[in-house]
């Protein structure tokens, strides 16, 4: 037996295997303990909340966005028994507890998992015998704290933005939504900073889909460069190539300058570079528009099947929507208010987010269609109130509930897309009639 195994069975209320269910199903246990002996973070002697709970209270914390810590605490069922029977665990003693595990074991224990359920889901998916990703950067709100102010800084614009801002990008399984790797960071740094350490994590035989924004040769030749890996993006107004042969209507076999400037940075870059062009129209009325690729094979990549691929990068656009509009709630901010807890409490909620998609994943599978006809937000209330209920059922009543719910999986099954769907981009939330808060230097909190 483990000794994590151990020492939660010393343990009178930790999440049971019923508890957890769909979440133990999909995390290895045996992982959390690599993780916290890889981290140097396992609990070695008995507290009020062990290390391999602080993780369970993490992700509960992304699940719970409604609920305070302690909250979460006693609805997972989480805290020893002290020497009082039924005493509550202090929210000094969670705070305690988090500082102590840090972030270091949750980055650890999503990028494992990661590893895990994105690669095999991508291989399930696949377009022309190849995988399917997407890559692109978000931000988001974190707590205003001094300390988040300082270390994830402010956007500067027309004027201060209201929160800290932290930078993310992420490569997701596109067809899926499954994050592969992610990674974030002071807001002052580009969405290019945080991409450059993705790239690797690109497998074999795959194409991924980018933003024009990553339309740079120092990019494109980097993912090119792997083993049968393959990119598509959108050209920007200032794109110009020599047109090299022609492969059909609007079908181009082209030559791209790379600038001197990039050449400078990275002296391994060739001076000219070959990509395939595609044209489409989305209206009629306006200019085509041109999509640069290095699926320069035109027989086996049909331009059709190109511009349709292209139109798949709006996924990522969708998984993070899903994550800041329906598993954030829309909630202002990343709730803690220190840089160390921030970094733990958005790990842990990327790796929720992947749990949650997993699961649906699963779901789509038993009514036989793709993942993104399932619903997330029904999903997620599932899980959501599988913790809730499970906390309070009887065991023997738990393996038939879950039966009866999963029976009704085509509950969660979403109509068609409609492809015909148009809708332009716009600001959707009203300014407010008040004046913003403002910062002056009486406001900084002292210096300890």
């Amino acid at each position: 037996m483990p000794w994590l195994e151990a020492a939660l069975s010393e343990t009178a209320s930790y999440p049971t295997a019923e508890s957890l269910s769909t979440f133990e199903s999909h995390i290895d246990p045996v992982w959390i303990e690599e993780a916290l002996e890889a981290t140097g973070t396992a609990t070695l002697r008995r507290r009020r909340l062990p290390a391999e709970q602080v993780v369970w209270l993490v992700l509960g914390m992304a699940l719970m966005r409604d609920r305070p810590m302690h909250d979460v605490v006693a609805k997972l069922d989480l805290a020893l028994p002290g020497r009082s029977p039924g005493k509550a665990v202090a929210t000094s003693t969670i705070t305690q507890a988090r500082q102590r595990v840090g972030s270091a074991p949750l980055r650890w224990l999503f990028e494992r998992c990661a590893l895990e359920w994105s690669k095999r889901s991508a291989a399930k998916h696949l377009w022309h015998d190849l995988a399917l990703f997407a890559l692109d950067g978000s931000t988001l709100r974190v707590a205003d704290s001094q300390e988040n102010r300082e270390h994830f800084g402010l956007a500067d614009g027309r004027s201060e933005s209201g929160y800290p801002l932290v930078r993310l990008a992420a490569l997701i399984a596109a067809r899926s939504h499954l994050i592969v790797a992610a990674a974030f960071g002071p807001y002052s740094n580009s969405e290019h900073h945080y991409a450059d350490r993705l790239w690797s994590h690109i497998p074999p035989n795959s194409v991924t889909l980018v933003d024009r924004n990553f339309l740079a040769a120092r990019i494109l030749l980097g993912i090119q460069g792997g083993p049968n890996r393959h990119w598509l993006t959108r050209t920007k107004s200032t794109t110009a190539w020599s047109i090299l042969k022609k492969l059909g209507r609007d079908d181009l076999l082209v030559e791209l300058n790379v600038s001197d400037e990039a050449r400078r940075q990275d002296r391994t870059l060739p001076a000219t570079f070959v990509a395939r062009a595609v044209a489409y129209h989305l209206d009629k009325s306006k200019p085509k528009q041109w999509l640069l690729t290095s699926l320069v094979d035109h027989r086996l990549y049909p331009p059709a099947e190109i511009v349709a691929l292209y139109h798949e990068r709006w996924e990522i656009e969708l998984a993070y929507d899903e994550l800041k509009t329906h598993q954030l709630e829309r909630l202002e901010t990343i709730r803690s208010r220190s840089v160390k807890g921030v970094e733990q409490e958005l790990w842990g909620v990327l790796l929720t987010f992947n749990l949650v998609r997993l699961e649906m994943e699963h779901m789509a599978e038993e009514a036989d269609v793709l993942p993104s006809r399932i619903s997330f937000v029904t999903a997620m209330r599932f899980i959501r109130d599988e913790w809730g209920w499970c906390a309070v059922a009887s065991p023997g009543s738990i393996p038939e509930k879950l039966r009866r719910m999963r029976a009704n999986v085509l509950d969660f099954v979403l109509p068609e897309r409609r492809r015909e769907r148009r809708f332009p981009r716009a600001v959707k939330i009203k300014m407010s009639n008040y004046a913003r808060k403002r910062r002056p230097s009486a406001m900084k909190e002292p210096a300890k």
